[in-house]
């Protein structure tokens, strides 16, 4: 059974096609700058890299080109729509509507509508992707999984903020989290490597790109994340704030008129790392300028790497006491750095970190221990496969084991 992955952005389609029962990937791809005259196309399948530039007014456009790449020839990944026989769409925002992942229906759909309003720059391109799929695959099953549901199992005191109770009843002004899909995958692979029960573990997940989150990843349960009511806090991130004292933006307003609207830009656009080094928002730029002698950029490094030290302790702290820490995601993968100085200063915890086999650990599909073989708490760098776990959820939904005891994903 081939199941067909899409990730929407504002401008974008990221695209994979599984097998999931037997965990093969047979292509992933992504479509830039929909939306535009410049829209492009690049697929990779095998060892095969396809680029094709095509506008795409829209995402029905986008998606169709998508579709017609992957069934257009002999050698193409699939060899016709029959053969694919599900789509599982990344749904950010699920609220606290779903714990789990869900087959698209129209009462999904207008929840979905309902909750945009706390997911504005995720939600509608999730959607009109979800809308675009639907009228140009109409008779399989649609299955959104959503970022947030593996945070649901947060109990009130991680999820309830301490402001007045009635904006969470009328508002659901509360803790969400999200990232789900990408802690849940490593979490799993954690265990594996550890050789223990996944419902047996304690891992801090630590989920690093342009945007950034952790996870307490306890007995199997997510019980606290750094990400919040929206992707805003928590962790530095590459243009995002990640917590701040909330009178900050209160006090610049006033000094300087901003409306809301400019101040939600800057703190989501302007402000994390971009904001403090006022040049770079990539990790890699930072890096290189801070070994030339950049002191902003060296500041940064510092500034971020202090943050997921805090959070792991924190996490421990609450967990009781810790098995493993996880890196993942484009930094978390191959940033060596970023590593060394988040872990080093840990040996209080358990966690001696192994410093050849850290700087050698660099993504890729290789997972790899970068502790010391006697270390108590490991430490590990894992490539997430947040197209995966989708494929996965949607084939479980499909066939109506999802919520069965004995369900297990293949790659725990």
């Amino acid at each position: 059974m081939s199941i067909l992955t899409l990730n929407c952005g504002s401008s974008s389609v990221k695209f994979s096609v599984y097998s999931p029962k037997d965990g093969d990937l047979f292509c992933r791809g992504l479509v830039e700058r929909v939306g535009s005259a410049e829209s492009i196309l690049k697929l990779k399948h095998g060892e095969k890299e396809t680029r094709i530039e095509q506008a795409c007014a829209d995402h029905t456009e986008a998606v169709a080109l998508v579709l017609k790449v992957l069934t257009g020839g002999d050698d193409s990944p699939v060899t016709d729509l029959a053969a694919i026989q599900a789509v599982g769409h990344r749904t950010v925002h699920g609220g606290d509507k779903f714990a789990n992942s869900a087959r698209v229906t129209p009462e999904l759909i207008k929840t979905l509508e309902d909750l945009s309003a706390l997911a504005p720059l995720h939600n509608p391109p999730n959607l009109a992707g979800i809308r675009a799929a639907q009228a140009l695959l109409p008779d399989i099953p649609h299955v959104a999984v959503f970022d947030t549901a593996f945070h649901q199992t947060l109990e009130p005191e991680a999820y309830l903020y301490p402001v007045p109770y009635a904006w969470y009843e009328k508002h659901g002004i509360r803790r969400y989290g999200f990232h789900g899909t990408s802690h849940l995958y490593v979490a799993h692979r954690a265990a594996a490597l550890l050789g223990r029960a996944y419902d047996s573990v304690r891992l801090v997940t630590l989920h690093i790109g342009n945007g950034a989150s952790a996870a307490a990843v306890c007995c199997g349960r997510s019980i606290d994340t750094s990400m919040g009511f929206t992707p805003l806090d928590g962790l530095v991130m590459g243009t995002r704030s990640g917590s701040i004292d909330p009178a900050i933006p209160l006090f610049v307003m006033r000094a300087e008129n901003l409306p809301a609207a400019d101040m939600d830009r800057i703190l989501n656009k302007k402000s994390g790392l971009l904001g403090l080094t006022d040049r770079f928002s990539d990790r890699r730029d930072i890096e290189k300028a801070a070994r030339d002698g950049d002191e902003r950029c060296k500041e940064a490094i510092e500034l971020e790497a202090r943050g997921l030290k805090k959070i792991i302790g924190a996490y421990a702290a609450v967990m009781g006491g810790l098995d493993a820490v996880v890196f993942t995601a484009g930094v978390g993968e191959n940033s060596s750095l970023i590593r060394q100085k988040t872990l080093v200063g840990l040996q209080f915890l358990g966690i001696h970190l192994d410093e050849e086999a850290n700087a050698l650990a660099h993504g890729g599909d290789a997972e790899a221990r970068i502790s010391k073989p006697d270390s108590a708490v490991r430490a590990f760098v894992i490539p997430t496969n947040e197209e995966r776990v989708i494929a996965e959820d949607t084939l479980a939904i499909c066939e109506d084991r999802f919520d069965k005891p004995d369900f297990k994903y293949s790659f725990a």
